[in-house]
């Protein structure tokens, strides 16, 4: 896959240095994954969850922080869309808008 703005992952992890192993896992297995539907994900990643609107949220170093990416599955491509705390994400209004 594709992955547009890992420069997102390592702002965040630059700040938050103990994120940095666990993004970088899930950017290492996602940037290698061949995903062609939400199940091809799931198989990766067991944690993700369906959110609509093509995004979907993955659980980052056991629930600690969230990550949201749009995925085109036919250009293969996601986009990084946001990533912090579980907290911060539970203030998100509209996932739909992010």
């Amino acid at each position: 896959m594709r992955i547009i703005s890992k420069s997102t992952l390592v702002d965040y992890y630059t700040r938050v240095p103990q994120a940095k192993t666990a993004l970088e896992e899930w950017y290492e297995k996602a940037k290698k994954a061949e995903w062609s539907c939400y199940a091809d994900i799931k198989n990766t990643f067991n944690s993700v969850d369906a959110v609509g609107n093509q995004r979907y949220v993955f659980n980052i170093k056991g629930n600690d922080y969230r990550l949201v990416v749009v995925v085109h599955f036919t250009p293969k491509t996601i986009y990084i869309r946001f990533v912090g705390t579980h907290k911060e994400y539970d203030e998100i209004k509209n996932i739909q808008n992010i």
